[in-house]
């Protein structure tokens, strides 16, 4: 199954359509310079909304060792996803609770992701490189690098995804997850339900339709 990530939520009631729609994670942003930041007595309020079975992964962007894992203890957090320039000790002293964002632009940054990988079982998610904004920018990213990342772990693909291109990407990746969150907003911060269950019943029609081409391949 594909897991999705609705990310950058700042309301408990877009965290509960989030939710109603069939997400598999919610992403809190505790980037100070982020248009989907909030502090932590907000963040309390979304994670009260969230059954158990969805994920609750805060996004941080160069915090420290301590600021970290003071908010995920806090929060109870599932996961961190470092955004930023961490180095990959950074994982590794926060024991598999995190893992790292890579802002992909060629070759080079492909040869960066190993070194973040931390078993037994790595995950990474691959963003759109923007030489302005470390996420969050609604552009699309390099698919056909992204492609090539699939072979090292699980990939959760990100970069300007929306109801509208999230089946290409499916189709031209093949991520472990997918993760939006301007994709699916009417402004910076504010989520539009009608777009949140658009992209989630996206992914779940392309795994459908995916389910039984191989079942009619199998067939002949």
């Amino acid at each position: 199954m594909i897991r999705v990530k609705i990310c950058g939520v700042t309301r408990p009631d877009d965290a509960r359509v989030a939710v109603e729609a069939g997400a598999d994670a919610v992403g809190l942003n505790f980037w100070r310079g982020s248009k989907r930041f909030i502090g932590l007595e907000a963040a309390r309020a979304i994670v009260a909304t969230l059954p158990s079975e969805v994920l609750r992964i805060g996004v941080f962007v160069d915090a420290g060792f301590d600021e970290i894992v003071r908010i995920a203890t806090a929060l109870e957090l599932d996961n961190v996803q470092l955004h930023g320039d961490e180095p990959p000790e950074l994982l590794v002293a926060l024991d598999g609770l995190a893992f790292k964002a890579i802002r992909l632009r060629d070759d080079g940054d492909l040869a960066r992701i190993p070194a973040y990988l931390v078993p037994p079982d790595p995950v990474f998610l691959i963003d759109t490189f923007d030489a302005e904004a470390p996420g969050g920018t609604g552009l699309v990213g390099r698919w056909d690098l992204a492609r090539q990342a699939t072979k090292l772990g699980r990939l959760l693909l990100a970069g300007g995804l929306t109801p509208e291109n999230v089946a290409a990407a499916l189709d031209s990746v093949h991520p472990w997850g997918v993760d939006t969150a301007s994709g699916v907003e009417s402004a910076p911060g504010i989520k539009d339900p009608a777009r949140v269950r658009a992209f989630v019943d996206a992914v779940r029609r392309w795994e459908r339709d995916t389910f039984q081409r191989l079942r009619e391949t199998d067939d002949e």
